[in-house]
């Protein structure tokens, strides 16, 4: 990729959140609703809120939470996936039931996951977990059914099974699938670490906004709420340049596909 070419990606993904910031800025400008401050108010009062103590104090353990939850949801879904997506009787044993599991939206088990898990940090784990857990299964079963039969058999020619075969073929050929459900998944997972965080607990991001609500610190609450979309945004970035790192050789065979 050459220089002109990835400042013209950072260009275009950095101009409509920055237009539409304009906007907020000039519609809100001379607001003096209560409940909708301007976005300089709110901008003035982001560094004197999200000080270094309240970042160790709340969104660090949010990150921690919703980090846990994932990685939990990513080793479950995909061990899951490879096995129903392998065996053709376990799909059909086993896709009725993940798809009426599927159907029930995670923060309605908040209040049931409570009941077995207290309100300590291992009911937001499973929470956040519970969440992710559906995007990253259901596109490992769609990878795994998706292998290359040709490769399958070439595989078996060879003499390449179990964990060989499981790694060299399987994982790599579903892996862009996987990596598309851990993406959906992880803008799920942060919203549930939100959501969890208001039921029950002591500390943070969800429990801080919540706070501020209660208190009618309204500016306060605003920059609560940019800053878990600018978390949004940079796990977004992270998470992108993981996958490309990742896929390299799957995007390099498409590029290589699209020239031929």
């Amino acid at each position: 990729m050459t220089v002109r070419i990835a400042a013209r990606r950072a260009l275009f993904a950095v101009a409509l959140p920055a237009v539409l910031f304009a906007v907020w800025w000039f519609a809100s400008a001379d607001s003096t609703d209560f409940y909708l401050p301007p976005l300089s108010t709110i901008l003035q009062k982001f560094p004197e809120v999200w000080t270094a103590d309240r970042l160790m104090s709340d969104v660090v353990p949010s990150l921690l939470r919703l980090a846990a939850g994932y990685l939990l949801a990513t080793a479950v879904g995909i061990a899951l996936g490879l096995a129903v997506g392998s065996h053709r009787v376990l799909r059909d044993v086993l896709e009725p039931v993940l798809e009426l599991f599927r159907a029930i939206p995670p923060p309605v088990l908040v209040p049931v996951i409570m009941l077995f898990a207290g309100i300590g940090d291992t009911m937001k784990i499973i929470v956040v977990a519970s969440g992710c857990v559906w995007p990253i299964l259901l596109n490992t079963v769609e990878g795994v059914r998706a292998v290359d039969e040709v490769l399958g058999d070439t595989c078996r020619s060879y003499g390449i099974t179990g964990p060989t075969r499981l790694w060299h073929l399987v994982l790599r050929s579903a892996s862009p699938q996987i990596l598309t459900g851990m993406r959906q998944a992880l803008s799920i997972g942060i919203i549930l670490m939100v959501i969890s965080e208001m039921f029950a607990s002591s500390n943070g991001l969800g429990f801080t906004i919540v706070q501020f609500q209660r208190s009618f610190a309204i500016p306060e609450m605003w920059s609560g709420v940019l800053l878990l979309g600018l978390l949004g945004f940079l796990l977004s970035l992270f998470f992108r340049f993981a996958e490309n790192r990742a896929l390299a050789w799957y995007h390099g065979l498409r590029r290589a596909q699209r020239d031929s």
